[in-house]
């Protein structure tokens, strides 16, 4: 009941009524109708196979948005499940392998099933490419760089642990069921480059809700999953110019294998240092725009720029998009980035996983079960014993080193988009690329009832020692009443942005804002009659001299209020004047 209030309040749309069980009903019935719908209503010129592409196109988009947000919403309010899983599988229900594929009278195919390795149209695709750029420049900028620099050691060592027992599982696993003939061989490198993606946005959100973000355990998982993603974009770029080579004719040798590795970490190393060295002077350039929405979109172009320049240079185009997210990370345009492309995130990204879905053909997985099966075991174990036994080098107990390989368990996002550019190369079958799917699904559903159960107990640690890093600290207001914390914090938030902060509020039951300028970053919340201040250890100091010139201009302000005549006085002028306006009788 809890959960349902909150999220009605976090919607901001106000309760009907309607029972759970007939808006389950309803969203089904909804989510059936729409295909049927686009058909029945639906000029045939424009759906039928060769019609006009934008009309196609068009009517592909409404279909997609619908069923995928209904799916994603209906996998997260009843089954307590990321909205990734229904936004995939109902890809893979209305794609041109079901669904999608069945030949109407007169309108022909909804999806029909394109040329080439990828079933969908080109332009289908294409929106599916554009957004895995927005979302992994989305992910650039949610990553801490110096919360992973502060727990460096741990995470590296627990990224590389999981990536090394990850890649080498997926590759021997290619090997053993002989769809390779050899380690080399551009099915392998892939099978091993997608089982070594985390996904650290359903991690870090199951974090969130036991609150063990700022645990060992849990900062340890999100800087060795920041380290994964680098790494795993590597190890992209690596395996991506060895199939080119091998899809041209040539000869892989260790000489070229050593090269492609040091373009691609070369590339990702000077791209990366320039644009953190330069990503100030790049925000400071942006910000003298002064509108919000011009500022987010030159970033996005930015982003669709740097993916361009990653193509042209052999690697893949998301290494460009996630680098440019990562350089503005550092910069305080990173609240104003996200809270402007929220909508169109929210827009896009669900039509990427549903076309990931899409690209999947379920009867060329029937004899593929087994080693989807064994794939899948071996993508849990390599993680599990990779990341936890290098966790429990580092100083974990085995509560906490289970805790860290369940938290780098899920592989979402990131598997799929490695798995997507596998396909489009030709470096997997489409049968492989079913059974990358559902490793990628049963990792995620697997992850959040497990790392539920190891999160329970105490501390993750051997031993404390080491372990005391100085975290955020909290300053407490507290006020006779409600209405005067509501004024204060009106009041902060109104002087800081004055003085070109940037605030937003972010999107939580309680009211919380977000404010940062260059270096300084920290958060107002209020809870009742109290104003709580969240602030860093860098900059602690300087929001502090800032909060007490605010408090010292509100006494001021406060101290001019009590010079103002009595309210009792007030209310008689208002009665007083109500009478003298008031029409004499007509006696």
């Amino acid at each position: 009941m809890a959960a349902g209030v909150s999220a009605r309040m976090n919607s901001g749309i106000p309760d009907s009524g309607i029972s759970i069980r007939r808006r389950l009903i309803f969203a089904v019935a909804l989510l059936c109708m729409v295909p049927l719908g686009a058909w029945a209503f639906s000029p045939g010129d424009g759906l039928e196979h060769g019609g006009d592409p934008i009309v196609r196109l068009m009517m592909d988009l409404a279909i997609i948005l619908i069923v995928a947000n209904i799916a994603g919403y209906l996998c997260r309010r009843f089954l307590h499940l990321p909205s990734v899983i229904g936004e995939v599988a109902v890809g893979i229900l209305i794609g041109p392998y079901a669904l999608g594929g069945i030949e109407l009278p007169v309108i022909g195919a909804l999806f029909p099933l394109g040329e080439g390795m990828i079933p969908v149209t080109t332009e289908l695709y294409g929106i599916a490419v554009l957004a895995s750029i927005l979302l992994l420049f989305m992910s650039g900028l949610e990553t801490d760089v110096a919360m992973f620099l502060r727990y460096s050691f741990k995470g590296t060592v627990v990224g590389i642990g999981g990536i090394l027992f990850s890649f080498l599982f997926g590759v021997w696993c290619a090997l053993w069921f002989n769809m390779a003939d050899s380690w080399m061989h551009p099915t392998a490198l892939f099978l091993g480059a997608i089982s070594t993606a985390t996904s650290v946005g359903i991690t870090a959100r199951i974090l969130s809700e036991h609150k063990k973000m700022d645990s060992p355990e849990g900062v340890t998982i999100l800087s060795a999953a920041v380290l994964d993603d680098v790494l795993c974009i590597i190890i992209l770029a690596i395996v991506t110019g060895i199939t080119k080579v091998e899809q041209a004719g040539g000869e892989i040798s260790w000489g070229q294998i050593a090269w492609i590795a040091a373009k691609g970490i070369g590339f990702w190393l000077i791209l990366t240092s320039v644009g953190l060295l330069s990503a100030k002077r790049i925000a400071g350039f942006v910000k003298t725009v002064k509108n919000p929405g011009t500022i987010a979109y030159i970033s996005l172009g930015l982003a669709l720029f740097l993916a361009g320049l990653s193509e042209m240079a052999g690697l893949a185009m998301i290494i460009g998009a996630y680098i440019s997210g990562l350089a503005l990370s550092q910069t305080d345009l990173v609240d104003l980035i996200q809270n402007q492309l929220h909508n169109i995130y929210h827009a896009l990204v669900p039509i990427f996983f549903c076309v990931m879905g899409m690209l999947v053909d379920l009867s060329a997985m029937q004899g593929m079960l087994v080693f989807g099966s064994v794939y899948t075991v071996f993508a849990v174990g390599s993680k599990v014993l990779g990341c936890g036994a290098a966790g429990w080098l580092t100083g974990f107990n085995t509560r906490g080193s289970m805790r860290i390989g369940l938290g780098m368990l899920p592989r979402g996002e990131v598997a799929l988009i490695v798995a997507g550019i596998g396909l489009a190369a030709g470096a997997i079958p489409k049968e492989i690329f079913g059974a990358a799917i559902m490793m990628t699904m049963l990792t995620t559903l697997a992850a959040p009832p497990l790392l539920n159960i190891f999160l329970r107990g105490g501390s993750g640690l051997r031993t404390k020692e080491g372990e005391e890093e100085q975290g955020p600290s909290n300053i407490v207001l507290e006020f006779p009443s409600f209405d005067i914390a509501e004024f204060l914090l009106n009041h902060l938030v109104r002087a800081f942005r004055n003085e070109e902060f940037f605030v937003y509020r972010l999107p939580v039951e309680i009211l919380t804002y977000r404010v940062r300028k260059d270096d300084l970053a920290f958060t107002l919340a209020q809870d009742g009659n109290k104003v709580e201040i969240t602030v860093m250890a860098q900059g602690g100091d300087v929001a502090r001299y800032i909060l007490l010139e605010e408090l010292l201009s509100l006494q001021d302000l406060f101290e001019a209020c009590s010079e103002i005549k009595g309210l009792d006085e007030m209310r008689l002028d208002i009665i007083r004047g109500a009478i003298d306006l008031k029409p004499a009788d007509d006696d």
